[in-house]
């Protein structure tokens, strides 16, 4: 199935050739880093994570979205979702190209991420982080090359791939759980000793990646001849309202604990986010607009007549990823971080070479999301005559 990849428009080309050229750019900037080591990048001794690792664990969550699609599909035989379950299998598999690449870039030398091997540890979370994320990825890429190959044929899948789509699903949950046990396994940072960070986690996770599977749709349906179905999109955008609303409660959950209780350690975080801490306040304007696109997207999505409405319905999802992203993204990681467990303020900022990275690793990873999708897309215009 390979050679479809290398057939294609003007406009493909134009795409393609686009992210090469974001992908080399970003590949120059690594090459600072790589000789000169992570001083390039604003993170400092007291803000030891940045833009790199937030964006790991964001997009974590965009590949556990994906089982939203698989649960209805294979587990209930929602019959809607035959057309996208591809989709979101393979937008899973983009996304954890891109979260190994972060983790690759944040390392500093990637020589480093041998000792994750060469010293495995079961009481370590990065050496299970390791296992589900490897797992989950091998998993979809053979899943869904097999069911398209199939299709393409139009024959049954292999028997066997069965239990593998059975084992994918607690792979999902598995890789964001343990994402947020990263975090809450460090019992310094307040901001994360919290019981609720994995559904916290998970309930983002469930708008994120269907949000974007939505926009992902569109474009699908204006550049190609396949037809995702209305109907699964709407069934879709129902998952992300009530999963982004879950992600707003657990927020102010949080919120009432920390404040109701008082404890210093663990207010200061959220002093530091929502309104700023001892006049250090670079986050607080970001973090409201995280809230306020979350919040008038769920508004949305509920109301039946804006969440089918054929415009606003990719506007209203474009703002609950958007808002995912700077909650789950640089808000979680400089939360945690800011102000330190002596309450000193170290603020973090990228730096050019930073985003210039960070964008090379997200053109690679729509570079193969953008070949998995023209195979499918081609296959299923093939089928469907």
């Amino acid at each position: 199935m390979l050679e479809i990849a290398v057939k294609g428009s003007k406009k493909y080309w134009v795409w393609i050739i686009f992210l090469l050229i974001v992908i080399g750019i970003g590949k120059l900037a690594y090459l600072d880093q790589f000789f000169n080591g992570l001083m390039i990048t604003g993170m400092s001794r007291d803000v030891s994570w940045g833009f790199y690792i937030a964006n790991f664990t964001f997009l974590v969550g965009v590949a556990a979205g994906g089982v939203m699609v698989v649960i209805p599909y294979y587990l209930h035989d929602y019959e809607k979702f035959h057309r996208i379950t591809i989709l979101g299998e393979f937008l899973a598999v983009a996304s954890l190209v891109m979260c190994i690449l972060f983790i690759i870039v944040d390392l500093g030398q990637p020589v480093r991420m041998l000792n994750v091997l060469l010293y495995p540890s079961p009481k370590s979370m990065l050496f299970y982080d390791m296992i589900v994320l490897q797992g989950y990825l091998f998993l979809n890429i053979i899943i869904g090359w097999k069911v398209l190959e199939a299709e393409r044929n139009q024959v049954e899948p292999p028997a066997w791939t069965k239990p593998l789509i059975y084992l994918s699903i607690p792979f999902a949950i598995g890789i964001h759980t343990v994402t947020a046990y990263l975090y809450c396994g460090l019992p310094g940072r307040g901001f994360w000793l919290t019981a609720i960070l994995a559904p916290r986690f998970l309930a983002s996770a469930f708008a994120a990646g269907p949000a974007f599977l939505i926009i992902l749709c569109y474009i699908i349906r204006k550049f190609t001849k396949f037809d995702p179905g209305w109907e699964a999109m709407q069934t879709l955008s129902k998952i992300v309202c009530y999963a982004i609303i879950a992600n707003l409660f657990f927020f102010l959950c949080e919120v009432f604990v920390v404040y109701y209780s008082n404890i210093p350690g663990h207010k200061t975080h959220l002093q530091y986010l929502l309104f700023g801490y001892h006049g250090y306040n670079a986050l607080v304007p970001w973090m409201w607009s995280g809230f306020i696109l979350m919040g008038a997207g769920a508004v949305m999505l509920i109301i039946p007549k804006l969440r089918s409405n054929y415009v606003l319905l990719p506007v209203a999802c474009a703002m609950i990823f958007i808002g995912a992203w700077i909650d789950k993204g640089l808000g979680m990681i400089s939360g945690g971080f800011v102000p330190s467990p002596l309450h000193h303020v170290t603020e973090y900022a990228p730096t050019g070479q930073e985003i210039i990275i960070t964008l090379g690793v997200y053109a690679t990873g729509f570079l193969v999301l953008t070949i998995l999708y023209k195979l499918a897309t081609t296959v299923k215009e093939e089928v469907n005559g």
